[in-house]
């Protein structure tokens, strides 16, 4: 086992205590009942007896992608709180390639911090993000380059209609922008996620360190990181200032939880970035972003002779898929007349006055406030630009 950092996930006052308590955005009424996991195998016990009562219950992690609403949760919440993270031994693994087995409960930043510390690369552009290790691949969190698609191995998965736990490739997953088979309904609970990262001291001098600029680094894959950072797309840099830019954006926009700013009293984005045809992309303003999305080709349609001689049907080639491009939500909120800072008269929710794409707890916003908040920019963009904003945190007793 690795040594990290104190545990700094909020524990339960007990039955009852609120989910403002155990949310970043830090709005929620009570929970009937919490239940606490401190390790896996408790982690699967508690959920296998709660399916089994065949009631609702809630998964919660960090409380960073989830809203509740001011009725709480009329059920059992079941806290995710088994921490630790361990290399993995794999001798099918190239020389100076680390694979690493990360406890669901485990603090995401946390792990970026001692991964950087160790001169293992793959995260560091996902720092700062709030929030637990398991929960990373179900929502398949991604900032600034990087995403958790491109250093999962595999997970381990608590399928509630296998009855057992299994271990899930990536591939298996099928994780997509902000999205996965998790995500689209295959019900269980991740108990641990493994990943691959490169060790960017492997033949380093001896005493080298991650900050030294003498180490193969990552790429940099992001404009405004390598603006940042001085330096072009595609240019290399060192981890650790990798890590200390993503943190000083981040911070820029809100986006680092800190208790004596409010900006960061959200749930991070609270809404994804649209993804829509290039043929409708056209119809929008000249100057709204745009970000084409790498599509599969079609298979070639092919038919040997040996197949036809076999009776395999003559294939009719397929009709290439019209092309997407990903929008920014930041952007339509901002031209659709809502800017930083708003906030709907005598309402304790504001868009963050550092990053329109934020809704945020100005200190004593209720869940109703929130969820009007959010029905109005959706409303607002919608009316402007034809495009439906969806959520992204999860939500609990509320509609938009």
């Amino acid at each position: 086992m690795i040594d990290t950092y104190p545990d700094i996930t909020p524990e339960p006052a007990g039955d009852g205590t609120p989910l403002a308590q155990l949310t970043t955005m830090r709005v929620g009424g009570p929970a009937e009942r919490i239940l606490v996991a401190h390790s896996a195998q408790e982690l699967a016990e508690l959920a296998t007896e709660l399916w089994d009562e065949y009631e609702p219950w809630l998964l919660l992690g960090g409380g960073s992608n989830t809203v509740v609403s001011d009725e709480g949760y009329p059920g059992t919440v079941l806290l995710v709180r088994n921490t630790g993270i361990a290399p993995v031994e794999d001798a099918s693994l190239p020389a100076g390639t680390i694979r690493l087995r990360v406890q669901a409960g485990h603090d995401w930043d946390q792990l970026v911090s001692a991964c950087v510390d160790r001169g293992w690369a793959g995260i560091e552009a996902l720092s700062g993000i709030p929030g637990l290790a398991g929960a990373a691949p179900v929502q398949n969190i991604g900032a600034y380059g990087q995403e958790l698609s491109d250093v999962l191995h595999s997970v381990e998965f608590l399928d509630r209609e296998a009855g057992a736990a299994t271990r899930l490739s990536a591939e298996e997953l099928e994780l997509g922008y902000r999205d996965s088979a998790i995500k689209r309904g295959r019900e269980g609970v991740v108990l641990s996620i493994d990943l691959l990262l490169r060790d960017t001291l492997a033949g380093a001098p001896e005493g080298a360190a991650p900050s030294d600029g003498s180490v193969a680094t990552s790429p940099i894959a992001y404009g405004q990181l390598a603006k940042a950072l001085g330096r072009e797309i595609g240019d290399r840099a060192p981890i650790r200032e990798v890590r200390d830019a993503v943190l000083g954006l981040r911070a820029s926009k809100g986006m680092v939880l800190d208790a004596d700013d409010h900006d960061t009293w959200s749930s991070g984005s609270f809404f994804t970035n649209p993804i829509v045809s290039e043929r409708f992309a056209r119809s929008l303003p000249e100057d709204a972003p745009r970000f084409p999305m790498q599509e599969d080709e079609p298979a070639p349609a092919i038919t040997t002779f040996e197949e036809l001689a076999a009776g395999v049907p003559l294939r009719v080639p397929e009709r290439a898929p019209e092309r997407r491009v990903k929008l920014s939500a930041a952007w339509l909120i901002e031209h659709s007349g809502v800017p930083k800072g708003f906030r709907l008269p005598g309402s304790g929710a504001a868009i963050s006055s550092k990053h329109t794409l934020a809704i945020t707890n100005r200190g004593a916003a209720t869940a109703e406030d929130v969820a009007e908040l959010a029905r109005l920019v959706v409303q607002r963009v919608q009316q402007e630009f034809g495009v439906i904003l969806a959520p992204e945190p999860n939500l609990y007793g509320l509609e938009l």
